[in-house]
């Protein structure tokens, strides 16, 4: 039966990395659709899971404000940090670490987690408090780091002092964990539990191990074998060390390899809460009122992998959909590996569409993407209606 009433669409898509900001793809995704559909209603609701774009997605939700803040880029050079407030409360500020710390501000051939620091991430923690901040809400995804949070406990004060009982040199960087003999906490600044954080991340890996942040997320940040390793050896002596001062074990603890392990220090050192990052985007841009009524919801990301099923953004809107609506959820992913799509198939997403011919260049996807992206929604939308799906 074809529908007496215009179709409703939400846009609601995370970053294309590299290409498209959620923002800029929701708009090319919309103007796919309303090439097809013209009177279709359609909103926009760009996304994150706590890594690049969080700060963006969560303040245009709540029509908050940002603010720009000079800090320690991840390798030392000066960078300028953005972070924002929620509208909804000005005292909560919304921060992510990839603004300071991510491995987006680094060229490819000079990224090193051996010597990357979160030090800047402790600068724009100190830069939101003196803007007023009661509340923290940061997202970790997108670092370059591999330092357990120790760079940004350095900008709080935080001493982290060798055999010798010397302070190691700021910034800390990874390589340098394995020096580190005895923790400071004396001239701390941060003022610890009177300013709750909530750590927005999209993955679970504990500290060390198998699993953790140097053996899974180090070769992407440019560790090769020998260096992650040595990473690893720095992260698990690292821990010892919080533990002996702290009382606090985050070798093995879910979400703190985060970032590096970020997510362990700032869960050690200032008692912050790991929540999922896609649903805290989710719950600000009020998504489960929004789909209620919606007859498709189109979602995306840069790559739809194994790590898209593991509480990204598509899948936080496939369940968030199937809890609220009736909706059909169609991804589209600059690429698609053939066994995610099968299992977000299984779990119920009508399509997992590539957007880049597979015989074009990756450099020439990522150039093109915006083009790429409205044509797919097009061609998309345009084969539904034929098939009286709609």
């Amino acid at each position: 039966m074809p529908h007496t009433q215009p179709m409703n669409f939400i846009i609601a898509p995370d970053s294309f990395k590299g290409s498209l900001s959620a923002s800029h793809a929701a708009r090319s995704i919309a103007a796919g659709v309303r090439a097809v559909y013209p009177d279709a209603q359609v909103l926009l609701v760009p996304l994150a899971d706590g890594g690049e774009g969080t700060v963006e997605a969560l303040v245009t939700a709540t029509q908050g404000r940002f603010v720009q803040c000079p800090v320690t880029g991840p390798l030392g050079s000066p960078v300028t940090a953005i972070f924002g407030f929620s509208g909804l409360d000005p005292q909560t500020a919304i921060l992510e670490m990839a603004s300071a710390s991510g491995i987006t501000l680094i060229p490819q051939s000079e990224r090193n987690p051996l010597r990357a620091s979160t030090f800047g991430t402790g600068e724009m923690l100190l830069a939101a408090l003196e803007a007023g901040a009661r509340k923290i809400i940061i997202g970790i995804g997108g670092s370059a780091t591999n330092d357990g949070g120790a760079g940004a406990m350095q900008a709080l004060g935080v001493r982290f002092l060798d055999k010798h009982g010397e302070p190691l040199p700021k910034p800390i960087g990874g390589a340098d964990l394995i020096h580190v003999a005895k923790i400071d906490m004396s001239a701390i600044t941060f003022p610890v539990d009177q300013i709750p954080i909530i750590i927005a991340s999209d993955v679970n890996n504990p500290l060390v191990g198998p699993n953790g942040a140097s053996a899974v997320y180090g070769p992407q940040k440019g560790a090769k074998p020998d260096m992650v390793k040595q990473l690893e050896e720095a992260l698990t002596h690292y821990a010892r060390i919080v533990e002996d001062t702290l009382g606090i074990s985050i070798a093995d603890l879910p979400g703190s390899g985060a970032a590096g392990g970020l997510g362990g220090g700032l869960t050690a050192f200032l008692h912050a809460e790991m929540a999922s990052g896609i649903d805290l985007v989710l719950d600000a841009a009020h998504f489960d009122d929004a789909v209620a009524n919606a007859d498709w919801v189109i979602t995306g990301e840069g790559r739809i992998d194994s790590q898209t099923l593991q509480g990204k953004t598509i899948s936080g809107v496939m369940k968030r959909t199937r809890k609220h609506s009736k909706a059909r959820v169609i991804a589209f992913g600059g690429s698609v590996d053939e066994n995610a799509r099968q299992s977000l198939q299984d779990q119920g997403l009508y399509a997992a569409i590539a957007v880049s011919p597979p015989e074009m260049s990756v450099e020439e996807a990522m150039a093109s993407a915006s083009r790429l992206l409205t044509e797919s929604v097009a061609g998309t939308m345009k084969r539904i209606g034929e098939n009286s799906l709609q």
